[in-house]
């Protein structure tokens, strides 16, 4: 997590930005966390954690409400033994919500998330499942000091968000949770209407 963060800050400083808005989706939450942990928020004006895995997401003593790691074991275990299967079976399921009755699932999406996992490197993402799953973002979350927007759908059975988006809110100091009834871990795309919204009035507020 510390490299995601540490790649984040050369590309904000290679581009020069400032005031930027960083929106971070699943993983892509703990990687802007750590990036404000490590890097500060001098480029920052405000940070959006979509479905973010923050602030830890396995079993612990200090965390009991967490996954047991196990299941991200489990994870590793399938896709090392068949990465494109693993690859299908997760936009096909749970990532999306496709699997709860009356769902209506887009192969387009499927196909398009398939597309994008099997691009990237396989030791990469063997490696990013104990990265998302056992980091404890919970003092980096303590750093923030800029406007903060916490989004997450109670149906998401890939990061619970009991476990997930009320503690970050509540540890990140003014923080803004929004809780979305019935919505998956992939609602970027499933509710792109509802999310594009909330966030461009985040974004503009």
């Amino acid at each position: 997590m510390d490299h995601y963060a540490d790649d984040l800050a050369a590309l904000t400083a290679h581009l020069d930005l400032k005031n930027a808005i960083h929106v971070g989706h699943s993983t892509g939450g703990g990687e802007v966390t750590r990036y404000i942990a490590r890097h500060g928020e001098s480029r920052i004006a405000k940070a959006v954690l979509i479905s973010a895995v923050p602030p830890l997401m396995v079993k612990t003593a200090a965390n009991p409400g967490g996954l047991p790691k196990e299941v991200f074991d489990d994870f590793q275990a399938q896709l090392a033994a068949n990465r494109a299967q693993f690859y299908w079976d997760v936009p096909s399921g749970p990532f999306y919500g496709y699997n709860r009755p009356g769902a209506k699932a887009s192969q387009g999406v499927i196909e398009n998330w398939w597309r994008e996992g099997m691009m990237g490197g396989i030791k990469a993402q063997f490696d990013s499942i104990v990265s998302f799953s056992q980091t404890d973002f919970t003092e980096d979350l303590k750093k923030f000091s800029v406007p903060t927007l916490v989004m997450h759908g109670d149906d998401d059975q890939i990061v619970p968000y009991a476990d997930s988006a009320p503690l970050s809110a509540k540890l990140v100091k003014g923080a803004v949770l929004k809780t979305y009834k019935g919505f998956p871990h992939g609602m970027p795309t499933t509710n792109a209407d509802q999310i594009n919204a909330d966030l461009l009035e985040f974004i503009q507020s």
